[in-house]
Formats: structure tokens, C-alpha cells, sequence
């Protein structure tokens, strides 16, 4: 049986040998890879995606799975395994590769892709410093974690993650920082209208009502002021903020039931004070209780 030391030697008399020794390293090093055509798109590996004949998309059956034999192309595609990225299937596709890509849900990352210097400019003053890759037109922020992948999330931004692929840019993954609940706000949707919340805060959003039993209320006092004036201070991504607030206060006293209508009110009009509206403070309250568990 071939090994890869020994596909990695061979790939220096196949075509494509450039493209291909890059993917059979980051492979190695736990990068699911595929091959990219010209105009950064994927090659159709089966008669069914040929010719870009799926519309561009691998042909999901379940969340994670593709229908087409494998391996499809796309994001569906991306592997570690040398005996397939340097098998006869696939000689073709590095023979004619312009890039090598790499799927970064199966890495264990998120790329958020900057288009241009506007984006980098917001991302600078809004996310924590990271792993940055420069790209054609901007940049990669690199972060540790996985999340839906989505685009156009904001002016110039597309977060790149589970079912989707990003280019390989060279310079190594190093050190990565956690994924930030600012940049998993960005792909919080906003719901349909027949399922959008109440436009302004009608009845109980606390978490049960009541007296914490595990916390002073003069925590809980503490707690609530430092995060109203958390919304308060905030100069750029105020929704972002908001979320992400709404989100810490109900992880340290949403399953306790200590928080009453009064607290959440009070969280309410300090985001519409920075221009949120009723119902962005529900949908974020909402989606925060949804992503606990709650």
C-alpha cells in the first residue's frame, strides 16, 4: 500500500505537482482540502456536478452530507486523506488548479473574509485580534471555532465555516483566538414575520421570576448596571454588543430565575437608547435564550 511520504514523493511527477504538494501538507496537518478552477470555484467530481450542472452547490441530503458519489465537490469535497487528494480521480482537477482551497468547519475555524479596507477598518475596531491572512483585496481573520457559514453578513464581510470552503493563502493557521460572540451575532437572522417576537416587551422575558437562589441581589444589581453600561459605551456594533451582553447576563443568571421584568427593562432601554429598536432587543433577547438552551 502506497504511504503518503510516498504520494508526497510521486507528486513531484504528477501534474499540477505545486498545488498538489500544498494540499498533501495541509492534509497532513489536519486541513481537509480540495482543489479550485479559475474564478475560485470547485470542480464538479461526479456527472451530476459536472459542468457546474448542480447549480454550484453540493446536492445535501442530510446536513453534512452530500448526495453525489463521492468525492463531490464543494466544501462536500474537502479532505485529509492523501490516498484520495493525490488519486487518479483527482489528477485531472490538480492538473488544471488554480488555487488549492480547504474547508474550515473541518479544520475547527471560522473565516471571516474582508473584502475591503472599509470591512477591515470595522473588523479592526470591533473583533479581537487574530490570525490574519492578507488576501486579494483584503484580508482573513482566522478564529478558533465553528458556526454557520454566511454571506454578506455586513458590508464587505462573509463568514466562512461549516458547508463552505475558503482559499488557502499560505502563511499557516498559528495561533488563533476563540471564536467571539460577535462575530456569531453576525449571522443571527432576523425571523419571518410570522414568527418575528412581540414588537416591545409585553409579560415576563426573565428566566423564571423570583429571588436568585445562588447569587446576592447586590451581585445581581452589580451585574445588570455593569452590563447597561456595557450597552451604553458602545461606539461601533451596537447590535453585536447588545446580543452579546444580553447573552452574558442570562448565562450568569438565566437558569437561576433572578432576573424580573424590571432588570430586562432596564437592558431594553438601554439598547434603544443606542438606536436599537423594540424588536431587535426581543429577537436578541430571544436568540440569546435560544443559543443556552433556554
Amino acid at each position: 500500500m502506497t504511504q503518503p511520504t510516498d504520494i508526497r514523493r510521486e507528486s513531484a511527477l504528477l501534474p499540477g505537482r505545486d498545488h498538489l504538494r500544498t494540499a498533501l501538507s495541509l492534509a497532513a496537518d489536519g486541513l481537509p482540502v480540495l482543489p479550485l478552477r479559475r474564478g475560485k470555484l470547485p470542480f464538479g467530481n461526479c456527472p451530476t456536478c459536472a459542468h457546474n450542472a448542480c447549480g454550484g452547490r453540493p446536492n445535501m441530503k442530510a446536513a453534512g452530507a452530500c448526495g453525489c458519489p463521492a468525492p463531490c465537490h464543494a466544501w462536500a469535497a474537502a479532505t485529509t486523506d492523501p490516498a484520495v487528494i493525490a488519486s487518479p480521480a483527482w489528477a485531472s482537477a490538480w492538473r488544471h488548479a488554480a488555487a488549492v482551497a480547504y474547508h474550515p468547519g473541518g479544520a475547527g475555524v471560522t473565516v471571516v473574509d474582508l473584502d475591503d479596507p472599509a470591512a477591515i477598518a470595522w473588523a479592526r475596531a470591533t473583533l479581537p485580534a487574530t490570525r490574519t491572512v492578507a488576501t486579494t483585496r483584503g484580508e482573513h481573520w482566522i478564529y478558533r471555532g465553528t458556526m454557520p457559514s454566511s454571506n454578506a453578513v455586513r458590508p464587505g464581510v462573509d463568514v466562512k465555516s461549516l458547508a463552505a470552503y475558503a482559499r488557502w493563502l499560505g502563511n499557516g493557521m498559528g495561533v488563533t483566538e476563540l471564536l467571539p460572540d460577535a462575530v456569531r451575532a453576525l449571522a443571527v437572522k432576523d425571523p419571518s414575520p410570522a414568527r418575528r417576537a412581540a414588537q416591545s416587551l409585553t409579560g415576563s422575558l426573565g428566566a423564571r421570576g423570583g429571588v436568585c437562589p445562588h447569587r446576592t441581589p447586590t451581585y445581581l444589581e452589580r451585574g445588570v448596571a455593569m452590563a447597561v453600561q456595557r450597552i451604553t459605551e458602545a461606539r461601533s456594533a451596537v447590535h453585536a454588543t447588545v446580543y452579546r451582553t444580553f447573552l452574558a447576563v442570562l448565562s450568569t443568571h438565566g437558569r437561576c430565575g433572578c432576573l424580573t421584568d424590571a432588570h430586562v427593562g432596564r437592558l431594553f432601554t438601554a439598547a434603544q437608547a443606542k438606536g436599537e429598536s423594540p424588536r431587535h432587543c426581543t429577537d436578541a433577547w430571544t436568540n440569546a435564550l435560544t443559543t443556552l438552551g433556554l
